[in-house]
């Protein structure tokens, strides 16, 4: 019986988790959601976060920069900190994990 869900599923191009497996991505999609998750926060510097904020909300390099009195390099070296510390690959990422740790609100 089992057998046979998986490969109908695969065979229709779907992915096929066992209840299990589902159990424990539903279970971090909803930690995720419910702000757990900010030990990664915790990481941060009050300044990183600081930028954080900034660039989620839309502000470019050069405006964040002047609103904090440092340089738009200083931005771009702590963009690459934060988003090395947090693991987060794109600019979009960074914006997703500010709203689920409610650095910012969406």
């Amino acid at each position: 019986m089992y057998l046979r869900l998986v490969i109908a599923a695969l065979s229709q191009h779907k992915h096929y988790f066992t209840t299990r497996t589902s159990e424990v991505v539903f279970a971090r999609y909803l930690d995720g959601r419910s702000g757990a998750g900010n030990e990664k926060v915790e990481g941060l510097t009050p300044r990183e976060r600081e930028i954080v904020q900034l660039l989620a909300e839309g502000k470019g390099n050069k405006q964040a920069a002047t609103v904090l009195g440092i340089s738009a390099k200083t931005v771009e070296t702590h963009r690459a900190t934060i988003m090395r510390k947090l693991r987060v690959g794109s600019f979009a990422e960074l914006v997703r994990y500010a709203v689920r740790s409610r650095i910012v609100t969406a």
